[in-house]
């Protein structure tokens, strides 16, 4: 009985409790910072890839057409005066159909390339919430991550031809397809769960692959992932009503730039609340480690996927430190030698 009432009586973690914990990791891990490098990585992929998307448009569909769904898209996001310093750029684009294979295939390109800065940097970012260290070897590592950028860049694309799929743009490439009004209807309900899922995927390869940690198993659903998506559309929409409520004047302040500040701002959003799904979902798994009896009052047990690249590193920084020690050794029997040698000179 007295065995039962200490079981009954063991301190257990509440929900406030790793909410609490998830923010103090948060700030200890200074995600703030961390966002802000994810948000320049992310600008660098966003020009290329917007160029292989309305060139993508210029390949399929009627150039006037498209230039104007693009632009009905655009002019919900950007000032006037910044759209109208767009549209001739977009039209251009789109209606260069002769170059428009070009600039796809050179927009596909750099925007693999950028993507995978961020890929790895968010890797980075992973494995600080983690608190490991890379430790697997580049030719090892840089295949994974690749193969990570080129699902992200994928996934992007469905999801943002997704949003831009609809209206007039949708009719027009249902006629193309041979689809009747009636698909073009029912498209326009699916593609918010279609947009969802898709994120929903793309969350949990981030959170499973990029960092140097064994987790127990793949989960499509993880609770920091949900955590993040959600607190994401939230913070999103909070942001959008706070620009469109006239309580920000970026427009006045920025001017063309204002547009250009909006999107930066969205996308270190953005960032934040991945950072913040994958804290929870670290705090979680210690979590779970410390009823399961395992000392993780310091840190995680999780077990690094490689420890290669940690242990050449270690061996590299010891041989720094072998010869520095050679260094000051040598000085300093110099200095006694000469000490030494003036001592027996000035012996009477």
């Amino acid at each position: 009985m007295a065995e039962t009432d200490s079981t009954d009586d063991a301190p257990t973690r509440s929900s406030l409790d790793v909410l609490k914990a998830t923010f103090a990791r948060f700030s200890r891990d200074q995600c703030t910072d961390l966002a802000a490098g994810l948000t320049y990585y992310a600008v660098l992929a966003s020009a290329p890839a917007l160029l292989a998307l309305v060139s993508l448009l210029g390949l399929v569909g009627d150039p006037e057409t498209m230039v104007d769904q693009v632009m009905t898209t655009v002019e919900d996001f950007v000032p006037q005066d910044m759209t109208d310093q767009i549209e001739p750029l977009v039209a251009n684009a789109v209606g260069n159909s002769g170059g428009a294979g070009f600039a796809l295939i050179l927009g596909v390109v750099l925007a693999l390339w950028s993507a995978s800065g961020f890929i790895g940097a968010f890797g980075r970012a992973m494995n600080r919430v983690y608190a490991v260290e890379e430790g697997r070897p580049i030719w090892k590592l840089r295949p994974v991550m690749l193969l990570v950028t080129v699902i992200t860049v994928v996934i992007a694309a469905l999801v943002v031809g997704a949003l831009v799929l609809t209206g007039p743009f949708a009719r027009t490439v249902g006629e193309l397809v041979g689809l009747g009004s009636t698909a073009v209807t029912v498209w326009g309900i699916l593609k918010w769960p279609v947009v969802l899922a898709l994120v929903v995927v793309l969350v949990a390869i981030l959170y499973h692959v990029t960092p140097n940690v064994r987790k127990p198993k793949f989960r499509l659903f993880s609770t920091g992932a949900l955590v993040a998506i959600g607190v994401w559309a939230l913070a999103s929409a909070a942001f959008a009503f706070y620009i469109g409520s006239g309580f920000a004047s970026y427009g006045a302040t920025y001017g063309t730039l204002a547009g250009v500040i909006i999107f930066l701002l969205w996308l270190w959003i953005t960032n934040l609340a991945m950072l913040f799904g994958a804290e929870l979902d670290a705090e979680l798994e210690r979590t779970r480690e410390l009823r399961a009896g395992m000392a993780a009052e310091e840190s995680l047990q999780l077990r690094p996927k490689d420890t290669s690249a940690i242990e050449k590193r270690a061996a590299k920084r010891q041989d720094d430190v072998d010869k520095a020690r050679e260094v000051r050794v040598a000085a300093r029997a110099e200095d006694q030698a000469e000490a030494r040698a003036e001592d027996e000179t000035t012996r009477p």
